[in-house]
């Protein structure tokens, strides 16, 4: 699915991102893990072609992503709210990623009943504009519209994020559900070790923009990713 060679980014003399090789499969939810400005942004960044990279590429399905735009139509994410359209309602926003991803009124109303209980009823029939709502509704929204249409790999940065407990294990019940009954690919990133090791299926580490581990999750993931990030070099050398 994702082939990464010999990427780099860096601004002036600083490098923020350096990863020789990696491949991911498809039909995983993978997570990427690390502290702030380790480069899981700019990673996300690169892979959607956002931005550009210093040396190196990334291939989408065998397309090198800054090369050719044909692996957008099966690739969708939300980074954060500049995705949104402000001035929209939800029901604009949905109907219109609708209209640009040819998707029915019927696929789309059959799409956002699955997003009800994670919408918790804040969301849909308000009559409220995107920009008025707060970050963890506006955060629903981004979610909700990435999965509009049939793409075969979500990146959402930083899901977890903003939500309220009960937003939160919504949303792994639903990342579980589109990766086992549609096959979907999804990438995350988070902070929240504990989300991570429960939803994903294998986990990268960036440190300092470097990536230090790369593991299939297990019963003892979530200690040896607190393990890894504790300050208590024993723990993490009983941890490994």
């Amino acid at each position: 699915m994702i082939h990464v060679s010999n990427l780099s980014k860096s601004y002036a003399k600083n490098t923020v991102l350096s990863i020789d090789q990696l491949d991911l499969q498809a039909g995983e939810i993978i997570g990427l893990v690390g502290n702030n400005g380790a480069g899981k942004t700019t990673f996300f960044s690169l892979l959607l072609d956002l931005i550009k990279p210093t040396t190196g590429c990334i291939e989408n399905q065998g397309v090198q992503v800054d090369q050719s735009e044909a692996w957008k139509k099966e690739t969708a994410a939300f980074i954060d709210e500049n995705f949104l359209i402000g001035y929209l309602t939800a029901e604009e926003y949905f109907n219109f990623i609708a209209g640009l991803r040819g998707v029915s009124s019927s696929e789309l109303e059959a799409l956002l009943s699955l997003f009800h209980p994670f919408f918790n009823e804040e969301i849909l029939g308000n009559k409220k504009y995107i920009r008025d709502y707060s970050k963890g509704n506006q955060k629903k929204i981004g979610i909700a519209a990435a999965f509009i249409g049939t793409p075969q790999l979500v990146i959402l940065d930083e899901p977890f994020a903003n939500l309220d407990p009960r937003a939160q294990m919504q949303l792994q019940k639903l990342l579980k559900h589109f990766n086992s009954e549609k096959g979907l690919s999804i990438m995350v990133s988070s902070h929240d070790l504990l989300h991570v090791s429960e939803v994903c299926q294998r986990i990268l580490i960036l440190n300092k923009g470097v990536l230090v581990k790369d593991a299939r999750t297990s019963d003892i993931t979530l200690d040896a990713l607190r393990a890894f990030f504790s300050d208590d070099p024993a723990e993490e050398s009983e941890a490994s």
